[in-house]
């Protein structure tokens, strides 16, 4: 299950992408705003606003640039790309890149520079 931040049309955008690469439905995908659905897994919203979370069915959790290798291995045809992953230091700054865009999401959302959410 792929958790993310339905009100992001940036996230969005993603998660349609990643429906694209994955034609046999592996990844579920939810908004956390589906707090029904969500709620099973006990992720904090804090949490949950902060970043995307990807809940494996053994119940492993991966947020944010963690979760990304965890998504492409589940990718038909993406896995191989996974491997980038364990390269020194390739996570630390995937993990950097991923805060810096998760702060501004709203705004890289917005084509016209002015955000529905005033962020």
């Amino acid at each position: 299950m792929l958790i993310y931040d339905g009100d992001c049309a940036f996230c969005r955008r993603w998660v349609e992408r990643i429906r694209r690469w994955d034609p046999g439905h592996g990844i579920d995908t939810v908004p956390f705003q589906d707090t029904a659905r969500v709620a099973s897994f006990r992720i904090p919203q804090t949490d949950l606003h902060a970043a995307m979370h990807l809940v494996l069915p053994d119940g492993r959790v991966f947020a944010g640039a963690e979760a990304a290798p965890e998504i492409l291995r589940l990718l038909p045809g993406k896995h191989w790309l996974a491997w980038g992953f364990r390269v020194p230091g390739v996570l630390w700054i995937a993990t950097r890149v991923y805060r810096w865009i998760a702060k501004r999401r709203h705004r890289l959302s917005c084509g016209s520079g002015v955000c529905p959410r005033g962020e």
